[in-house]
């Protein structure tokens, strides 16, 4: 079945498939759990490791980060996470995806604290070759203190998804690939296109990716516009990982960001060393008719901001944009 990619783990069981297997909880110590996948990358004393968690902690002196060990292209990048629960207003919890360099690109989902009983709000964002300002925000329609949920994304030459437990809430899509991708399944309403936009809208160029996640204080922006600052007196804001999994073709540990080898590798064979590039199938190259429909769902329901209709900031419409 076409959702059975978000739908049943044993599609991405076989640990050859990955840059970093999941490791089951109970079986190997926490630490080792997430050393398999990632490092911390800053402020190592608010990396903490506790039973089989991973916890990201904020207070007056510092936030802290982690960075997946290896770097990859094209796949899907997946955290079980509870977030900073309580009054978090100021607080910002990421988990993102991105390259290096000034032309990078990044997928990001940033978690933006509130005063305690106001919905968290996640606001996703895509760089492309440098340039970000592609912001949208929804409202969760559950509270995503209170158990751990799963935010992934999917990144694939035809499109990027991210999900909030396996239903789509955004898609960006290769608008310039429509042309090649297979016929049958149905499109979401934002994929109309044109011959016009699809030579003018933006796709990542093929760069390998880390995946990262931090905490840190943002109240200059994050809540209310920065109006509702952070309540020192609640530290610390503890985010809180189960699991961090990366599945997706690895990039050489040796080869340059620019390696055209490595991009034919993993751009141009739905095979490799890692086994299956599954993240690359037909069925991943387009949402199923139920997927279109979560995401219509999530748009209606959720949605709370969205670049492409922000007149003031773009009073030209972004050529991604155009059909909507």
């Amino acid at each position: 079945m076409a959702m059975a990619w978000w739908k049943n783990g044993a599609l991405v069981a076989a640990a050859t498939l990955a840059v970093a297997a999941v490791v089951c909880a109970g079986v190997a110590a926490a630490a080792s759990k997430f050393d398999d996948v990632v490092q911390p990358s800053w402020a190592n004393d608010h990396v903490l490791y506790e039973d089989d968690l991973l916890k990201l902690r904020l207070d007056s002196s510092s936030g802290g980060g982690f960075a997946s060990k290896n770097k990859f292209l094209y796949g899907k990048a997946t955290a079980d996470l509870k977030l900073v629960p309580g009054d978090s207003a100021g607080v910002v919890t990421a988990f993102y995806l991105s390259s290096a360099g000034d032309k990078h690109n990044e997928f990001d989902f940033e978690f933006l604290g509130n005063v305690t009983g106001e919905p968290y709000l996640v606001q996703t964002n895509l760089y492309i070759d440098g340039v970000g300002n592609r912001e949208q925000r929804i409202d969760l329609w559950f509270d995503p203190t209170a158990d751990f949920h799963t935010y992934a994304v999917l990144w694939n030459p035809s499109q990027v998804v991210f999900l909030v437990d396996d239903t789509p809430i955004r898609v960006y899509d290769n608008k310039n690939a429509s042309a090649t991708k297979p016929k049958g399944h149905h499109r979401h309403p934002n994929n109309a296109t044109t011959a016009a936009t699809q030579t003018a809208s933006a796709f990542p160029s093929p760069q390998p990716m880390a995946v990262y996640s931090s905490i840190w204080n943002a109240d200059d922006w994050a809540t209310r516009g920065g109006l509702v600052k952070t309540d020192w007196s609640h530290a610390p804001f503890v985010a809180t990982f189960r699991d961090v999994r990366v599945e997706g073709c690895a990039w050489a540990a040796n080869a340059s960001d620019s390696d055209a080898g490595e991009v034919a590798r993993c751009s141009g064979s739905s095979w490799g060393k890692e086994g299956r590039y599954w993240w690359k199938e037909k069925d991943m190259q387009e949402l199923s008719v139920h997927q279109s429909h979560q995401l219509v769902w999530a748009r209606a329901h959720h949605l709370v901001y969205d670049y492409c209709v922000d007149t003031d900031r773009f009073p030209v419409q972004p050529p991604e944009c155009a059909g909507r």
